[in-house]
């Protein structure tokens, strides 16, 4: 009896353990990177930064191999790998700090976020989806300074943190019914004009079938409920409504779509 209590409580705490690195990998904790907020209407600008990143090597190569409905091209970026890896280790080549503007933060965690996707499915190409590859969100694999951060440590332990939800529609997972990859590299000096225009093309898409009294909508937007505030208070119609070509009646239930994750790749 005193042995399987023993081995009970062992058992316990090995389960504890392995879930609390599963839930740091994916990013419950910023792992030491600043997480600066977006402190009322975001402007852009490169000015007030320790730090201006040159992401235009990232955006030559969007512009090349990502058509205008975000679907990506991964045999050709297979073909540019070398532009590809020398962009990576640039980017991974700074340690952010809190002296960089929320600006250049948020267009470098979400380039991060996004070139190192690429570079996942690149890495395991074949695949039919990012879910076929083990511990996709969760491994660290992401250098950043004398760091590896992982793809959930990044959107969930960073990002979420800036109190910027229009990011969500900035990063890609790879997956049809993720927000598009948008063809052009997300800078400092136009940050605000391109979430502003990622969340209301996604909004607005296919992505979601909007209608006054029986909307149906990504479910991104069930994921991340908490994250859409109006005035300070979580209020997912009334976010969407800023948006929305079709009013939605904020006390219309709300029903959210099956998630596709088939990669996002060019036919």
């Amino acid at each position: 009896m005193k042995f399987l209590l023993q081995f009970s409580v062992l058992a316990t705490f090995f389960i504890s353990l392995q879930s609390c690195n599963l839930t740091s990998a994916a990013g419950i904790t910023s792992n030491g990177q600043p997480t600066k907020q977006v402190e009322g209407e975001l402007t852009s600008t490169t000015a007030n930064s320790e730090v201006n990143v040159d992401h235009s090597a990232w955006d030559k190569l969007l512009k090349k191999h990502v058509d205008k409905n975000g679907l990506v091209d991964y045999k050709g970026f297979q073909k540019d790998r070398a532009e590809l890896n020398a962009y990576m280790t640039n980017l991974s080549s700074y340690d952010p700090t809190n002296d960089w503007s929320v600006q250049e933060l948020l267009a470098y965690y979400i380039n991060l976020y996004n070139v190192y996707t690429v570079d996942l499915i690149l890495d395991n190409y074949p695949t039919k989806s990012i879910q076929d590859i083990k511990g996709a969100f969760t491994k660290g694999f992401i250098p950043v300074g004398n760091r590896e951060l992982s793809l959930g440590g990044i959107e969930n332990g960073i990002l979420r943190k800036m109190d910027e939800p229009r990011i969500h529609f900035a990063i890609n997972c790879a997956s049809i019914s993720c927000p598009k990859l948008l063809n052009e590299a997300y800078t400092a000096g136009k940050i605000n004009e391109q979430l502003e225009r990622v969340t209301n093309e996604f909004i607005n898409s296919d992505k979601n079938e909007i209608t006054p009294n029986s909307p149906k909508l990504s479910k991104i937007f069930d994921f991340y409920t908490k994250d859409f505030k109006v005035a300070g208070k979580e209020n997912l119609a009334g976010y969407i409504n800023q948006y929305s070509d079709i009013e939605i009646n904020t006390r219309a239930p709300i029903v959210f779509k099956e998630y596709d994750w088939n990669l996002n790749e060019q036919k």
